[in-house]
């Protein structure tokens, strides 16, 4: 099986699912708060890693030969099922634009993990260290976005948004 097929679930996600719910959701899904020092070093290297990623499973094969493959393509199936969740709570925030309800109640940040998880079971589906690799230097540079998103948040949505910080985790 082409790794390209592995791309397909990720955009349909990202840009189909999330289209069902108007242009403002897909504005928010897509919106990155100012960045500063370290973040906007991050900021490129989530993009050129996000790229990286995706050519790298276009040129690979998902090989189903063995219980590890399919260990993987069940975190696949996993990060696929959470990114979704994620999206679809993220397209209702609060009247203040907050999202503190559904998956959102157990994680500040279930699409960073839902990314990660789908990547991991790739990397695993087609027994790739390169995109594993790849995948945990996105991984830290997500860390800096996270953190310029909790300052943007903060200051839109001030001691509700605290509030919510000390009541739910940043990942899990």
């Amino acid at each position: 099986m082409n790794g390209f097929i592995l791309i397909l679930p990720i955009i349909f996600i990202r840009y189909g699912i999330v289209s069902l719910f108007g242009k403002q959701a897909s504005k928010r899904t897509t919106f990155f708060p100012p960045r500063k020092g370290k973040e906007k070093l991050a900021h490129w290297i989530y993009e050129i890693t996000t790229l990286l990623m995706i050519i790298v499973l276009f040129f690979n094969e998902a090989i189903l030969n063995n219980a590890i493959s399919f260990i993987g393509l069940a975190i696949c199936f996993i990060g696929m099922i959470l990114y979704t969740i994620s999206i679809v709570h993220f397209a209702k925030p609060n009247k203040n634009g907050l999202n503190i309800t559904g998956i959102y109640k157990i994680s500040r940040n279930p699409m960073y993990i839902a990314f990660f998880l789908y990547f991991l079971g790739c990397s695993i589906l087609i027994h790739s260290w390169i995109l594993f690799f790849i995948l945990v230097i996105f991984q830290v540079s997500v860390h800096y976005l996270i953190i310029s998103e909790e300052r943007w948040c903060i200051e839109q949505f001030g001691e509700e948004y605290i509030y919510y910080m000390k009541k739910v985790r940043r990942y899990i």
